[in-house]
């Protein structure tokens, strides 16, 4: 931030009598958080004016000359020429003393109509709209990234988990598409929400709308959203938007952690399943040999602080009447906070994902390991006519055998299978393979390599879907 230029710029202050206290100024400042809001000010700025000339409170001079300074303090934003002082209050206020510069008393016409409360809530819900596209660009790469892993492992068995003990045999591949299609359920809310958000604050005044004759509906076109808010107390109140987004982001933040948690469990040396490519690992500054996790370790620490910004903002919101109040200054600083962090962390994740070195062997050689085979073999005696119940009783006793003399399920002796139960015949060796108890679970979202296969294609296409939206494609 610049130094002050020695002139009050404050937005308020003639029924005043005394200056504010400096402890009043320095706990009302919002500037040094919410400059980042300057480019959707002016864009929001440009609609008003349009909208002022149609009111017949611009002339054709009046207005071009507007749009020309207008857009000169855009660009000297965007260069970094034009910044705001330790005089500013907020984005509005430095604003508009860009224009005072540059028009001197016209630019002070610009305020007619509207109101800090209605222009903040339009400039947030234009700063999300764009977070969002740009987050769930980086959701569609790493959608793409492990896509990617899954095409290029989709033969591999694992074992796969339930309480982080071996249950049944899967694909790699089906275990990596379903973080796939969390993430997928990511983009749709985010996308959902921008449904929701698309309505336009700006022409509710402070709180009860404008006797001037401003066109909230034209300013709402010319800014992308489909509508204006319907209610002009709610329009200037309202931050559902910021806490669903915040609510999106920690979820996307909890998806992330999770992805994270299983590759810092599998590049252990008791897992040994993945390797992290160096340009994605750190190392220790005592111990030579270590190859540390650190892009999965930060998503999940990341996780927390995205939960804690939800937190922060419902908090902050749950006791305010209506319609503004000044405790919605601090609504801003945690959704900025999670809208960096998803930007940060992404790509990173991405990047480990998509160099992500696998041990199909060693995944293959566990794959059945822990009697993992069980559950083939209780459905096997289901479809010889034996009730599930008796069957799982009777898989029960196999694995009980199993552990008892330290074998696996297809390590039993022909007569050793007679003894636990008569039905346990050879002909169940059939489904003591993998590859069999994998092609078996061909039931819709199974993990059966055709099922799979049916998976990668539909995600590949929602993923290209995801890009496409977030470019503004679609």
């Amino acid at each position: 931030m610049s130094e002050s230029s020695g002139s009050s710029t404050r937005l308020w202050g003639g029924r005043f009598g005394r200056e504010p206290s400096e402890a009043l100024t320095r706990l009302s400042v919002s500037v040094h958080f919410d400059w980042r809001l300057a480019p959707h000010d002016l864009a929001a700025s440009r609609a008003h004016a349009r909208v002022l000339h149609r009111a017949d409170l611009l002339t054709e001079a009046e207005l071009a000359s507007m749009i020309g300074a207008l857009d000169d303090l855009d660009a000297a934003v965007r260069d970094g020429s034009f910044r705001p002082t330790s005089e500013d209050e907020d984005v509005h206020t430095a604003l508009e003393r860009g224009l005072l510069e540059r028009l001197g008393a016209l630019g002070g016409k610009l305020r007619a109509g509207r109101s800090r409360n209605d222009q903040v809530a339009t400039d947030l819900r234009l700063y999300l709209r764009d977070a969002a596209r740009q987050v769930v660009a980086r959701v569609a790469e790493l959608e793409t990234a492990l896509i990617g892993l899954a095409e290029r492992h989709r033969g591999t068995p694992m074992p796969g988990m339930t309480h982080l003990q071996h249950a049944q045999p899967v694909l790699l591949a089906h275990h990596l598409l379903a973080h796939v299609h969390a993430f997928a359920r990511d983009v749709d809310r985010f996308q959902d929400w921008d449904d929701r958000a698309a309505l336009c604050p700006l022409g509710a005044g402070a709180l009860a709308g404008s006797s001037l004759a401003v066109d909230p509906v034209a300013v709402a076109s010319e800014l992308g959203f489909r509508a204006p808010v319907a209610n002009s107390i709610d329009a200037v109140s309202d931050r559902d938007f910021v806490a669903e987004f915040c609510f999106v982001a920690a979820l996307l933040g909890i998806h992330l952690s999770r992805l994270g948690e299983e590759i810092c469990l599998w590049a252990t040396t008791e897992f040994g399943w993945v390797e992290i490519d160096d340009a994605y690992a750190t190392g220790s500054s005592i111990m030579p040999q270590k190859k540390n996790p650190d892009v999965a370790e930060l998503a999940r620490g990341k996780s927390g602080r995205l939960v804690g910004n939800l937190t922060s903002l419902l908090v902050t919101l749950k006791g305010l009447p209506l319609a503004y109040d000044r405790d919605l200054q601090e609504d801003k600083e945690p959704v900025f906070d999670s809208v960096e962090q998803l930007l940060l962390v992404l790509p990173a994740v991405a990047g480990m994902v998509a160099t992500l070195g696998v041990d199909d062997e060693r995944l293959a050689a566990v794959a059945a390991t822990g009697h993992a085979l069980a559950t083939d073999v209780a459905e096997w005696l289901v479809r010889t006519g034996v009730p599930f119940r008796d069957s799982h009783e009777a898989a029960g006793r196999l694995v009980r055998h199993c552990v008892d003399h330290g074998i696996e399920l297809w390590e039993v002796e022909d007569s050793a299978l007679q003894s636990i139960d008569h039905r346990l015949t050879p002909e169940v060796r059939s489904v003591l393979s993998v590859r069999g108890s994998l092609a078996s679970r061909s039931s819709y979202g199974g993990t059966a390599p055709a099922r799979v296969a049916e998976q990668l294609s539909a995600l590949a296409d929602a993923a290209h879907g995801h890009a496409s939206w977030a470019s503004g494609a679609d």
